[in-house]
């Protein structure tokens, strides 16, 4: 059950939480201990019950857990949705609380539930329609670290928005990345991945996409009223991003792919890239 719980993306919606809460210290909100622990168990307990969803209501075609009985996977899958609907409701008791005892605003959290279900749960389950990766990397990078912010502030502000904008585009650059991986048993299994439904011809240049237009948009800080010396930290990745981008036109040009040092660079522009920017806000 632990490798189902996905303890990677548990670990990017904490630091992206982070961010967000980050964020509203640089801008002078007073920060709140409590609060940030309610929200931080809440985003946590939710990620969690959508990564557990999404095996729960995976086909029946594809293998939950390798080298298992059916009985046995059917007793996990039922396991998974106990579990989830104990955590889902435990995020909304802390919600609650947080609203009762706190006046933070619920609509981050509604945007934050609903994303749970259109991603994991059928009959929607965009998960097997093409657009999961887009629904993982808008809730990572842009709805957790709005609700950090939030919860802290009360309001919102353009500087989250400069921020958590493009790292919603690497958040795609990447999960389009884990796809490139497993493209052979989505094809298999017939999985609706957003790369399968682009295809390869399509996904590259989306990906190049993604990543040059992160960058322009921190590059647009000054724009928007601030100074690039803030900004400044998310372009510490632009090296590790060149090089994705150098990898995946190698592998469309039939090079042989080196999978895990693909993956492990798209981590890394991501995450380094809101450990840089999270970093500089709390220092300021």
């Amino acid at each position: 059950m632990f490798k189902l719980s996905r303890p990677l993306y548990l670990a990017l919606a904490a630091l992206t939480y982070l961010l967000g809460a980050s964020v509203a210290a640089y801008l002078g909100f007073a920060f709140r201990l409590a609060v940030f622990i309610l929200g931080l168990a809440t985003v946590l307990l939710a990620q969690l019950s959508m990564n557990f969803l999404a095996e729960t209501f995976r086909p029946h075609n594809e293998p939950l857990v390798e080298n298992e009985t059916p009985a046995k996977i059917e007793a996990l899958r039922n396991n998974l949705l106990y579990v989830s609907i104990g955590l889902i409701s435990t995020a909304i008791t802390l919600v609650y609380l947080l609203i009762a005892n706190y006046q933070s605003r619920v609509f981050p959290f509604v945007f934050l539930l609903i994303g749970i279900i259109v991603y994991a749960v059928p009959p929607i389950r965009l998960i097997n329609r093409g657009f999961g990766e887009l629904t993982l990397a808008v809730q990572i990078a842009y709805i957790i670290p709005s609700i950090g912010f939030v919860l802290q502030s009360n309001e919102t502000h353009r500087l989250l928005t400069v921020s958590i904008i493009p790292l919603a585009a690497l958040a795609l650059a990447y999960f389009l990345i884990l796809d490139f991986q497993t493209f052979a048993d989505d094809e298999k299994y017939q999985r609706g991945t957003l790369l399968r439904v682009l295809t390869w011809e399509r996904a590259v240049p989306l990906h190049h996409g993604l990543i040059i237009s992160a960058y322009f948009i921190f590059a647009l800080a000054p724009l928007f009223g601030f100074s690039l010396s803030l900004i400044w930290p998310a372009f510490l990745t632009l090296p590790f991003a060149i090089f994705q981008i150098i990898q995946v036109r190698a592998i469309a040009n039939g090079n042989p792919p080196n999978w895990k040092l693909l993956a492990s660079t798209a981590l890394i522009v991501f995450g380094l890239t809101a450990y840089s920017l999270t970093l500089t806000f709390w220092l300021r």
